[in-house]
């Protein structure tokens, strides 16, 4: 009953203009910075990690403001997910499509890092491209119901749950699907490689690179951020310039190159990035856990 309820108010909320969600969103992300203890401790965490030389002050202001972007994203879901297309065009500006027109009769991978705009830049190109993308299975079935008919909505969108495996996404790859693909995320010791996020030896999947081999798809950079301020607010999603001479071979080379693109677009919003997640969960041998 609670979610049907929040599910509900995320329908209304969807009316409301973006300015006033985004006022909304912010105080709801500083509530959570001072409420949600755990999530507090694992972005100040990641933050010193990454940016060894901000002074506690500067630490926190950081997460406060990445706490204010991270609430403004998840009550803007309640656009993305029921607003129309004239609005969501309006909402989103999409650069360089023609990018991706460029490799329109071949395969696409689209890298797109975790930012807390990432669902506005997905719907947005939804619009325009087919997509297949990946999901984690929510424990709240009915949230996840919620959440794959908001996603799903223009019909020409495909996902896999990350239990389904890959077979899913390689028929719609086949089909002519670009495949949205977000790989900085800790998934474990299995299948990963150590190579350095900021500095630190980082737990990445070197599974871009092997799926762009087998599938001989071109990688396309693909990031959203939010923009504007006061009352002109609006999100920015850029598809990039394809990647060159990749993959190389080396998947240690390619998995490298993967975050050094990825802590480069960090640095241009660093308060956008996804800190919320225990990124450096896994730790190479002998190693202490860093949460």
């Amino acid at each position: 009953m609670l979610t049907r309820l929040a599910l509900a108010l995320i329908w209304l909320l969807h009316w409301l203009p973006l300015p006033m969600l985004a006022w909304l969103g912010n105080g709801f992300g500083l509530l959570l910075y001072l409420a949600a203890r755990e999530r507090r401790h694992i972005t100040l965490t990641n933050l010193g990690l990454c940016f060894p030389q901000l002074t506690p002050a500067e630490k926190s202001a950081l997460a406060r403001r990445h706490m204010m972007a991270f609430g403004r994203s998840f009550l803007e879901l309640s656009i993305w997910w029921h607003c129309s297309p004239t609005r969501l065009r309006r909402l989103v500006h999409l650069e360089g499509l023609e990018n991706l027109d460029a490799y329109k009769d071949k395969t696409v991978i689209l890298l797109a890092p975790h930012f807390v705009a990432l669902d506005a830049g997905g719907m947005r190109l939804l619009l325009e491209r087919q997509m297949v993308g990946m999901y984690v299975r929510q424990k709240n079935r009915v949230f996840e119901k919620a959440m794959l008919d908001g996603r799903l909505r223009f019909g020409n969108g495909v996902l896999a749950s990350r239990q389904e495996g890959m077979k899913k996404v390689l028929k719609a790859m086949k089909e002519g699907y670009s495949f949205h693909y977000s790989p900085d995320m800790d998934y474990g010791p299995k299948d990963s490689i150590f190579v350095p996020f900021f500095g630190v030896q980082t737990a990445t999947i070197p599974a871009m690179a092997r799926l762009a081999k087998a599938t001989r798809a071109t990688v396309i950079p693909f990031v959203t951020r939010m923009e504007g301020s006061g009352w002109n607010k609006y999100y920015v999603a850029r598809l990039g310039k394809p990647w060159t001479d990749f993959p190389s071979g080396d998947d240690v080379a390619d998995t490298v190159r993967l975050n050094a693109f990825i802590e480069a677009e960090v640095l241009q919003s660093p308060e956008q990035y996804y800190w919320l997640h225990k990124r450096f969960k896994t730790r190479p041998p002998g190693e202490q856990s860093v949460y």
